[in-house]
């Protein structure tokens, strides 16, 4: 069966499920690719106002075919350069997508899958899965941006004993270190996902397109640009006619319907 990205509607959230069963949802260039154009077209629509990604049959992705892998070592390096740049195309696709992104793990979460989940804004994880980066057990380095992910939402020692050492890392370990966001009941990821989905629609789109993009720059900018920056999007969404719905419905006890 091909390795796709099936894309379904339920709300206002779009769910992107990565569907490999034969190599337990590996992921791959027509992934990456499809991966990229279904947020493409997401960005335009203003009847999703957030993304789930998932993985089939109750397992999240495996990471890299490794039979692929194999094959591609015995053809010119350029040919893994650019499968790598496909997947992080997909990476950096997620990191700018102006709106929210929530990963729903069930099973495993293990190389490029476990980097995948930490793209996305918020993880939700059953009680039972696992994610891990065992990328030095076969002679590999991380790629995806499992390194960059990691060594900010971990302390370095942390991150380097999960990176050098292949070590497995538990859902509920994650959550207690504030990397995921909701642990679930096995096989109840998603129901967990759609939930918090629905209280992120309900709000103001302009407003969580700000937030995403403060965050996103707040690495790079020192107190004061970053102090500017949010006063331009204050300012910005204050006018914004999202603002007058929310605040008019605050004062009258009502709950808000934004555009």
């Amino acid at each position: 069966m091909t390795a796709q990205l099936i894309g379904t509607s339920e709300g206002a959230s779009l769910i992107l499920t990565v569907s490999n069963p034969e190599f337990r949802n590996a992921l791959g260039p027509e992934i990456y690719a499809a991966g990229v154009e279904a947020l493409n077209a997401a960005e335009s629509n203003p009847e999703v106002r957030s993304v789930i990604i998932t993985g089939a049959s109750g397992l999240f992705s495996a990471g890299g075919n490794l039979q692929r892998l194999q094959a591609n070592r015995q053809l010119p390096p350029e040919h893994q350069a650019q499968s790598i740049e496909g997947l992080h195309n997909w990476i950096e696709a997620i990191r700018a997508f102006p709106k929210p992104v929530i990963a729903a793990v069930e099973g495993a979460a293990a190389g490029a899958g476990f980097s995948l989940a930490l793209a996305c804004d918020l993880i939700v994880a059953a009680r039972d899965s696992l994610f891990v980066m065992a990328y030095s057990n076969i002679g590999l380095s991380p790629d995806g941006g499992g390194t960059w992910s990691l060594s900010r939402a971990l302390p370095r020692q942390l991150a380097s004993e999960l990176l050098l050492c292949g070590e497995r890392i538990s859902a509920e370990r994650l959550h207690s270190l504030g990397v995921v966001n909701r642990v679930s009941e096995p096989g109840q990821a998603m129901t967990v996902a759609l939930a918090l989905a629905d209280n992120i629609n309900a709000r103001a789109p302009n407003a969580l397109t700000s937030i995403k993009e403060l965050l996103g720059e707040a690495d790079d900018h020192n107190l004061n640009q970053q102090l500017a920056l949010e006063r331009d999007h204050f300012v910005k969404n204050l006018h914004h006619r999202n603002a007058g719905i929310g605040i008019s419905a605050f004062l009258n006890k009502q709950k808000p319907q934004y555009e």
